[in-house]
């Protein structure tokens, strides 16, 4: 017996030794947010808005890893198959759901592997043309491009512009070219130069742009007008409920990540899309935060799912798809 009392209180001691270990508050490291685009463009943005704030809020370092490639399925697979403790992030946007529908197989379950930890910000989507284009309204371009085969550019097949654009074509009962480029910054090169006739963007691409008369703006996705874009008339009014389209952007963990961790992050967005300076210039590109009932986990996931269902049907309706 008198030889067991050390081998007691020496497993004793580790025990004492490992619990402030596992006790330490989260987060502890350095938290790493993945955005599946190269740096630049508005969703690597918001993640370093978001990485920058949360290191100041948390006193903890957040930083963001670019992984690009695979149509966003290369970044996605990697936090969904990541450890589920909240070092590992996803700063992802509306792709996420149409990427349920548009490919075949993934190697995860967007609804089943992730959980959102709050969405964030949102805007409409802006429809242009070239500056050379004859109609002047959203209506008259429908009854223009009625007889004469538009030229769509779109940043990539599987893109929100290029669903935005699909569904234009079929509620508008169009034929129209699909122009795919690597991005947006060469879409915004042809179609001030004239060489490509529409594209569907976010405020952020085009209200400069737009303001210089370099395009035109035609349509935007929201029930009232723009004011920056008093040209654009409401797809809404013209189209109906279907056309009323936000471009999202929301944070999103592994499945499984403790409740305790997803509402500290939570807590510290919900405070951060609170900031006057933040949403002032937000404003100014036409962003704007989810409204308050919508932030919560919860909310996400009805959300999710509801994007999911909604950009689903559009890919099955066309017969979109895209191979691995």
């Amino acid at each position: 017996m008198k030889r067991l009392v050390p081998v007691a209180l020496a497993v004793l001691g580790l025990f004492v030794v490992a619990a402030p270990v596992l006790a330490q508050p989260y987060p502890s490291r350095t938290v790493a947010i993945i955005v599946p685009y190269s740096a630049g463009g508005p969703t690597d943005e918001t993640a370093r808005l978001v990485a920058h704030s949360l290191s100041e809020k948390l006193k903890q370092n957040f930083i963001v890893e670019n992984v690009s490639g695979g149509g966003t399925i290369i970044a996605t697979n990697r936090v969904a198959h990541a450890a589920p403790d909240g070092y590992t992030l996803l700063l992802h946007n509306l792709a996420i759901s149409a990427n349920v529908t548009l490919y075949k197989a993934l190697s995860f379950d967007t609804e089943k592997d992730l959980t959102p930890v709050m969405f964030i910000n949102r805007n409409p989507l802006v429809l242009v043309g070239r500056k050379t284009l004859e109609p002047n309204t959203l209506t008259e371009l429908v009854a223009w491009a009625k007889t004469h085969r538009a030229k769509a550019a779109i940043a990539g097949y599987g893109t929100t512009g290029h669903l935005a654009t699909t569904l234009f074509a079929q509620e508008a009962k169009l034929a129209v070219d699909l122009i795919p480029y690597r991005g947006g910054a060469p879409v915004m090169t042809d179609i001030i130069g004239g060489h490509v006739d529409l594209f569907f963007g976010t405020p952020q691409q085009l209200v400069q742009q737009v303001a210089a008369g370099q395009i035109k703006a035609y349509g935007i996705t929201t029930k009232e007008k723009s004011p920056q874009f008093p040209t654009a008339d409401s797809f809404v009014k013209v189209f109906g409920p279907k056309f009323e389209i936000q471009y999202w952007q929301a944070l999103f963990a592994p499945a499984g990540t403790p409740a305790a961790v997803i509402d500290k992050l939570n807590s510290a967005l919900q405070e951060i899309v609170s900031d006057p300076e933040i949403l002032k210039t937000w404003a100014a590109e036409g962003v704007s935060a989810f409204p308050k009932d919508e932030r919560s986990p919860a909310a996400g996931r009805a959300i999710l799912k509801s994007e999911i269902a909604r950009w689903g049907q559009v890919i099955r309706d066309n017969n979109i798809h895209i191979d691995q």
